[in-house]
């Protein structure tokens, strides 16, 4: 997949919402990342990030699925997620040497499917436990428990 396309789609929406801001792609081993940055940036990552966040499901609803085997589209603005990420697989991984050391099944959630692949991936790397997300909506728990 091209990121031109991606750039250029992200450069007219930010116009249209009248935010001044650049995008800089960066590529990471899961697939192309494009930072919006800008100090108008961060009218994106007002209210929790929500603007960001449908900013994000559009980018992967159009583009996602172009790109081959597991990598995706990350949309982040001001660096905002990148934080979150890291904040995020810790936490997974910390509740995966709970879930491990105890015996007890831990949560983590609710989630979006972005959010929901972070932890399955992070949990991934952590022996003998098992990762499931439950629930019947877009934001999901992540189960993980021991492998049986």
């Amino acid at each position: 997949m091209n990121t031109t396309a991606i750039v250029d789609f992200l450069k007219r929406v930010i116009a249209a919402f009248g935010i001044d801001a650049t995008v800089v792609v960066e590529e990471t081993a899961d697939g192309p990342r494009f930072n919006i940055a800008g100090e108008e940036a961060e009218l994106l990552v007002r209210h929790r990030g929500e603007p960001l966040k449908a900013l994000q499901h559009i980018v992967d609803s159009s583009y996602g699925r172009g790109f081959e085997g597991e990598k995706r589209v990350f949309v982040d603005a001001l660096e905002y997620r990148k934080g979150k990420d890291i904040e995020l697989r810790k936490m997974a991984k910390f509740l995966a040497e709970k879930a491990r050391d105890s015996g007890l099944d831990q949560q983590l959630g609710p989630l979006n499917p972005y959010e929901r692949r972070i932890v399955h991936m992070a949990v991934a790397e952590v022996p003998g436990v098992t990762t499931e997300s439950v629930g019947d909506a877009f934001s999901k728990t992540v189960l993980i428990q021991l492998r049986k």
